[in-house]
């Protein structure tokens, strides 16, 4: 089998996207499955194997997806020379474009991944009124292929609503060896960032609207006197609002931005956070919720989106009411001043994380990918 993946971000980029895909490319190299990525050239660009950049410029809404330009027939002409057996459309903007059209003219079988709810983006940028323009697209993109892969139940649920079909859902894993508790985590981090308080609150994510900073704001200010004084937040990522949450640190003594953060490092803020609080309702999935879990932290989360998924709440996590401050603040409030049930939701978090192994979301895609190839094969017997 030979894969051939269009994709608007890509590794080294961070977000779930990029870092999903470079996961999917290792295990096909694992499997010894050939493939080709065809991606956007930018700034942070890596010259990989199996990898082709073309020249692009930065999406409007999401700078992080890049808006390629190039000749149709470049890709054509490459696919001819790979022969892949099924293209993979990771993305539904130009990379994607590309590779819908190369496949319909080659006669390719395609599927595609739905992983961004760019629609709930549009009202953070002021641009609502395209909403209907954009399902309209999305749903043209999405049905012009054989398969349709969401990550989330969720996720799934929506679309169904908007009669999307051939919907599958392509969960996301996590590597609970380098996502794992670590008892001495906690020190090591208070040394670090140089930390006094007794608590450690965490966020880690995009810094920009559509993660419902706004919301995230409140909490940090509207934290009752007797928490607020004892605790300290980890603010980690990068984005659009940096700067306001610089000026917001500059102004409080509790709160440390650190930055993009990967690997083990993040592993260990992770592990050494009382909680991970985390107000987006745009997820499709929440890959950060999930590596927090496997760090043995409990997550407070909003009650919409893919996170519904695996967080139980009392269980191994918290879900309060999106947009609601006032609801988060209260699970915080009872977690901070319940050990033995944050340690316990701390464990089940844990529990699940392991039950989630990246090869088991692989080969299960894996195997989609045979149906569709076997389903084309039996269409072409019969009308042959």
């Amino acid at each position: 089998m030979k894969i051939a993946i269009f994709t608007d971000t890509y590794f080294p980029q961070v977000n779930g996207v990029a870092q999903t895909l470079k996961r999917l490319s290792n295990h096909l190299e694992k499997k010894q499955i050939s493939y080709q990525v065809y991606s956007p050239e930018n700034k942070s660009s890596t010259t990989y194997p199996n990898i082709n950049q073309f020249p692009s410029l930065p999406f409007f809404v999401y700078p992080e997806c890049r808006t390629v330009i190039t000749n149709p027939r470049k890709i054509e002409n490459n696919l001819k020379q790979f022969k892949p057996d099924l293209i993979h459309l990771a993305t539904p903007y130009m990379m994607g474009l590309y590779g819908l059209f190369a496949a319909k003219k080659l006669n390719i079988p395609v599927v595609s991944s739905y992983h961004t709810n760019f629609d709930q983006y549009l009202k953070y940028y002021h641009a609502s009124l395209l909403e209907p323009f954009l399902w309209k697209y999305l749903k043209w993109f999405h049905q012009s292929t054989e398969r349709i892969f969401v990550p989330s139940n969720e996720t799934q649920r929506k679309l169904e609503s908007l009669d999307f079909r051939e919907l599958k859902v392509w969960g996301r894993g996590i590597d609970s060896k380098l996502f794992t508790p670590n008892i001495d985590a906690k020190e090591q981090i208070r040394r670090k960032y140089h930390i006094r308080e007794n608590h450690i609150l965490l966020y880690v994510g995009r810094l920009a609207p559509e993660k419902d900073l706004a919301t995230l704001n409140d909490i940090v200010d509207k934290l009752p006197s007797n928490i607020k004084e004892s605790v300290h937040w980890l603010i980690v990522g990068d984005g659009p609002n940096k700067e306001a949450w610089r000026e917001k640190e500059k102004s409080q003594q509790n709160i440390t931005l650190t930055g993009y953060i990967k690997g083990d490092d993040l592993a260990r803020i992770y592990a050494g956070a009382d909680l991970f609080v985390f107000p987006s309702y745009t997820e499709t999935f929440g890959n950060v919720v999930l590596e927090a879990m496997a760090c043995g932290t409990p997550a407070i989360v909003a009650n919409e989106g893919g996170v519904k998924d695996f967080v139980i709440d009392h269980i191994n996590g918290r879900i309060c009411k999106k947009q609601n401050a006032e609801s988060f603040l209260q699970a915080i409030s009872e977690l901070l001043f319940d050990e033995k049930m944050r340690g316990s939701m701390g464990r089940e978090a844990r529990i699940y994380a392991l039950t989630q192994s990246w090869d088991t979301i692989f080969d299960g895609l894996l195997c989609e990918y045979c149906e569709v190839l076997q389903t084309r094969q039996g269409l072409n017997k019969k009308y042959a």
